[in-house]
């Protein structure tokens, strides 16, 4: 009897248990779900970053050379595991020299959107649209004068790039954009004195991002 008794007890703590284990799994399920959904759906915090690029650009011929160097601070959003888009401030620098004709050196600054889609993983394609403000010295061979000019001008930096991006973590990456828009005053398009060339300054970047609340690689 006493056996049966404690066979009846020991089954019974056994049971319960049991019982406590599923339902310990069953809440880790649902907190599960729940956390799937905050991604799913809503701002998610983990998904906004912080970071800069540094600009390298350089161009030359026989006549002429240009060069450029600059950052680019940056706070963007991870829409998807795709897609990363957000608003970016440049600050560059900038010169251009004609042989025995001109000196030119520029210092610009301005902002604008990015967006950055990854169609395979470690690539991406990335649009930046921007608006520029632009401060001018230039030189003109036998001219003891320097010239001063301010200049206003819109850029759209399209082009490729590579990088390792985790999203929630951090990422890297380096690009080669070139200026698609026509504005002759962009800082990123360099004119001779006389107008008989234009130079479309590639623009080489290299940056980071880091995720303010880290929490899993994705």
């Amino acid at each position: 009897m006493k056996k049966n008794v404690l066979l009846i007890l020991v089954a019974c703590m056994v049971i319960s248990g049991l019982n406590a284990q599923e339902r310990r799994k069953t809440s880790k399920q649902r907190a599960e779900e729940e956390n799937v959904d905050k991604e799913l759906v809503g701002f998610n915090p983990n998904k906004l970053f912080l970071g800069s690029g540094l600009n390298l650009g350089f161009g030359g011929g026989q006549d002429f050379s240009s060069f450029s160097f600059g950052l680019n601070p940056e706070i963007g959003y991870s829409l998807a595991k795709w897609l990363d888009v957000g608003v970016s401030i440049n600050i560059n620098y900038f010169t251009f020299n004609e042989a025995n004709i001109s000196k030119q050196k520029s210092f610009n600054y301005g902002g604008g959107t990015f967006v950055r889609i990854y169609p395979i993983s470690d690539f991406f394609i990335q649009a930046l649209p921007e608006y520029n403000r632009i401060n001018t010295k230039l030189n003109i061979e036998g001219d003891p004068v320097t010239y001063r000019i301010k200049q206003n001008a819109f850029s759209t930096l399209v082009g490729i790039g590579y990088g390792k991006r985790f999203i929630g973590e951090s990422s890297f990456y380096t690009a080669i954009l070139f200026d698609l828009s026509n504005s002759p005053n962009s800082p990123y398009v360099q004119n001779s004195v006389n107008g008989n060339s234009t130079v479309k300054v590639p623009v080489i970047r290299a940056g980071f991002n880091f995720y303010l609340r880290p929490k899993s690689r994705k």
